[in-house]
């Protein structure tokens, strides 16, 4: 079997060198793949991301156990710098933008490690294509586009810097249906037409699981669930807790479904 592009083996996190968020999460990303970690507010989504991309830092945070791979390579003790220039990029949370600079100025910043020009020049016009919007609003400053037009820029910022890995953190919040729609599909084309593997993390489980390969459900910092979607999206708990299809009034955990047994590697 080939190497997983991505492998997050058994880590835990603490921030402020008191509270544990992570408790042994394990997962993994083959190469051409979208993955996507359902869970609730709190499960530790985010911060698995940040473990990742490295930005634990910049919050006081730590992998203090277990170990992250990329490419075969040990890369949770590198700075987040380091990692955009081996090929992962995140796309955070809240479209944050450079507000005083255009649209095209942040797509320029997003290929800072991309030294060749004329290789600059044709991802700024695979970006376009990708985003015809952001070409038509290229010379406006970020902060007066749309909240929809935003989303759209960090994303094609983030093809700028020319990754293997991108690690997307809610790309629908805050966007009309019909945004998110049109969204999740350039997330796709992007890896079918790109190559570049996608970890996403997303509230909105039924869209998420639409557009990826395998899903892992995560409660209180660990794994509960992982397989690939089609059986996800056909597991009784998961319709119940993550798709709406539930009794009403009626609320559970994947701690209380006694029928519910984790993987023994979970358990280490």
């Amino acid at each position: 079997m080939m190497e997983p592009l991505l492998e997050v083996n058994n880590i835990e996190v603490i921030y402020h060198n008191v509270i544990l968020v992570l408790k042994g999460m394990s997962l993994k990303v083959d190469e051409g793949r979208i993955v996507t970690i359902l869970g609730n507010n709190g499960a530790g989504k985010t911060t698995t991301l940040k473990a990742i991309s490295g930005l634990l830092k910049s919050e006081n945070g730590e992998v203090t156990d277990g170990q992250i791979r990329f490419m075969g390579k040990r890369i949770d003790r590198l700075y987040p710098e380091e990692l955009v220039r081996m090929g992962i990029f995140q796309v955070m949370e809240g479209r944050r933008v450079f507000e005083d600079l255009t649209v095209e100025e942040n797509l320029i910043a997003g290929g800072h490690t991309v030294k060749n020009k004329a290789r600059m020049k044709q991802d700024l016009g695979a970006v376009y294509d990708y985003f015809p919007r952001l070409h038509q609003r290229r010379k406006v400053l970020a902060g007066y586009i749309s909240g929809g037009e935003q989303q759209m820029l960090v994303i094609g910022r983030g093809l700028m810097a020319s990754p293997k890995l991108i690690l997307m953190d809610e790309p629908s919040m805050g966007l009309s249906p019909m945004l998110v729609g049109e969204i999740f599909d350039i997330i796709r084309r992007i890896n079918q037409e790109e190559g570049v593997s996608i970890l996403l993390v997303e509230q909105n489980a039924r869209l998420a699981l639409s557009i990826a390969d395998h899903g892992y459900v995560m409660e209180n910092g660990r794994i509960v669930l992982d397989d690939t979607v089609e059986k996800i999206r056909e597991n009784a708990d998961v319709k119940e807790f993550y798709l709406g299809l539930t009794e009403v009034g009626k609320k559970k955990s994947y701690r209380d479904v006694k029928h519910y047994k984790r993987r023994k590697r979970w358990l280490t």
